[in-house]
């Protein structure tokens, strides 16, 4: 197994040649961006996990193909991103036409109705409309940070910035998310 500090690049290339400690050393360094990124996506936490394990499952399917080891991060995120419309897809598809029976299912259950669901769903989907809005220098690290639950070194290292301005980026994007929310009427 490569080091610690082994580039994404000689990890690529080494994967590309079908060593599987390399490619597991990848999905430790890109998994919590990767999440990060279907979820701002989906909105939906145990989606983006399936989505991501799908990528990363298809990544090293196709790993052979990767023509740039350089590229390794972009090239995964696209496949991240191709997975998760295909996943769209597949749902849209396979929804239900009515969902009264779901209701009278869910009340009889005591479960939250779709409606009361739907509630909740609505904040979660304004705020993360309000994320996707925001700067990329702010959203990333916001994501990372408290959708992904990444640390400050995982962070720093996934965006090469220093702790100090990953700080002051966190600082910064959650004021302005919060000016964001409160104009919104988000609480």
């Amino acid at each position: 197994m490569g080091t610690p500090f082994e580039a994404d690049e000689g990890l690529a290339r080494r994967s590309r040649q079908g060593d599987r400690e390399a490619f597991e050393e990848l999905v430790r360094r890109t998994s919590r961006g990767l999440f990060a990124r279907l979820y701002l996506e989906t909105g939906d936490a145990h989606k983006a996990e399936d989505i991501a394990q799908e990528t990363y499952l298809l990544a090293w399917k196709s790993i052979r193909s990767l023509s740039e080891p350089k590229a390794f991060r972009g090239w995964l995120f696209s496949i991240g991103h191709a997975a998760m419309l295909q996943n769209v897809r597949r749902e849209s598809r396979g929804r239900p036409r009515n969902g009264s029976d779901a209701t009278m299912e869910a009340v009889a259950d005591g479960r939250p109705t779709p409606a009361e669901i739907a509630g909740a769903g609505e904040r979660r989907e304004a705020i993360l409309a309000l994320l996707r809005s925001m700067p990329q220098e702010y959203r990333l690290p916001l994501t990372l940070r408290y959708l992904g639950g990444a640390d400050y070194e995982t962070i720093g290292r996934e965006l090469a910035i220093s702790n100090g301005s990953l700080r002051g980026l966190l600082s910064r994007g959650m004021a302005m998310l919060r000016e964001q929310m409160k104009r919104s009427n988000i609480e």
